[in-house]
């Protein structure tokens, strides 16, 4: 229900003009369901970025929420920035999307969430292929219980980024790697599908580039539900298999008809982004034939899809699909992967509550 009884454009205010907030500007600025009322970042270019979405340019996020009024912000800054935003943004009571990962470190995400618990605001955070046609189709196959319970999942992430896109320091620096900017998304949607990941085992490279920050990793999970995984991941291999590459989602990624995802259980299994079911028929065993079913949805673009989910969280009360504790939860495995790169051995997961 419109718990403002308004049918006007949702009023909402973006804060960062870097990489991701230039996405969300420009679809903002394409739906007729929404008003971007200006956009906050002291950058010089964010000015041309405001310019070209004839949206209002702020330096000052005060001033910026005192002249426009804003019903909702999307906070796009870098991740060490998220919390200081975020806090900001509660004390005005403000409904927000934080963008992925939700803060730079755990404890950050945890003050966030206090914060927000108190204020009684809702958060939403940008993990957005939860808001894709793939994952919710998955996230049904498996609750369903059409591959049983789940024993093994296995995650491809590699691909390759150009030279240039290291032209940025930071980008060369620990803690910008893949595990982080690439790797949290991969974790995401296998959490929302499979469910609680509690211990990790990692190995990582920088051999290729050597650049501080790793180019090559390899992981192993154990999901809560006993269920075992890998994930193996790359941004200097000339390869297909990447949920960008693979998914359709993201039209500026050049298609590759392939997968990047299985999950097997008792029962069947799943490939994603394909969403294909193998199972058997009446008689189960190595010896019988599997059959296959191909339930490959549409895709859609999850940034529109999670636009619209946060009108809806504005407007009509909607819990967000992804809040701060899904996302801290999510950042506690990456910072779980990246201490056991570091130090060796097994490693738990913090639980975030």
């Amino acid at each position: 229900m419109n718990t403002t009884g308004s049918t006007d454009p949702v009023r909402i205010l973006l804060v960062g003009a870097g990489l991701i907030g230039r996405v969300h500007a420009a679809r903002l600025a394409a739906d007729p369901a929404c008003r971007l009322v200006g956009i906050v970042d002291p950058a010089e270019a964010a000015i041309r970025v405001a310019a070209e979405v004839g949206a209002p340019h702020f330096a000052d996020l005060e001033r910026a929420i005192a002249d426009t009024r804003p019903e909702g912000v999307i906070l796009a800054t870098p991740n060490q920035l998220h919390e200081e935003g975020t806090l900001a943004l509660l004390a005005h009571r403000l409904p927000l999307l934080v963008e992925k990962p939700v803060a730079g470190d755990l404890a950050a995400a945890r003050r966030m969430i206090a914060a927000a618990r108190e204020a009684e605001v809702p958060v939403l955070v940008g993990h957005h292929r939860r808001h894709g046609s793939i994952v919710r189709g998955a996230q049904e196959i498996v609750a369903r219980g059409d591959i049983g319970t789940p024993v093994a999942v296995s995650g491809l992430t590699l691909f390759l980024k150009p030279d240039d896109y290291f032209d940025v320091a930071w980008r060369r620096r620990a803690g910008a790697g893949p595990i982080l900017i690439n790797l949290v998304h991969d974790v995401d949607l296998i959490r929302a599908i499979v469910g609680e990941i509690t211990q990790v085992q990692a190995i990582t490279s920088n051999v290729r580039r050597g650049f501080e920050v790793e180019d090559t990793a390899a992981v192993l999970v154990r999901f809560a539900g006993g269920a075992l995984g890998t994930f193996l991941l790359s941004d200097t291999a000339a390869a297909p298999w990447s949920w960008e590459m693979t998914s359709g989602e993201a039209p500026v990624y050049p298609r590759q008809r392939e997968h990047c995802f299985h999950i097997a259980g008792t029962r069947g299994a799943l490939s994603l982004p394909d969403l294909t079911l193998w199972h058997y028929g009446a008689e189960a065993g190595w010896w019988e034939p599997l059959e296959r079913t191909a339930l490959t949805p549409e895709p859609v673009d999850p940034l529109v899809e999670q636009v619209a989910h946060f009108r809806r969280v504005i407007r009509d009360g909607e819990t967000p699909r992804c809040g701060l504790l899904d996302g801290a939860r999510t950042l506690a495995v990456i910072e779980a992967i990246a201490r056991a790169s570091r130090d060796g051995g097994s490693v738990a997961v913090e639980a975030v509550d």
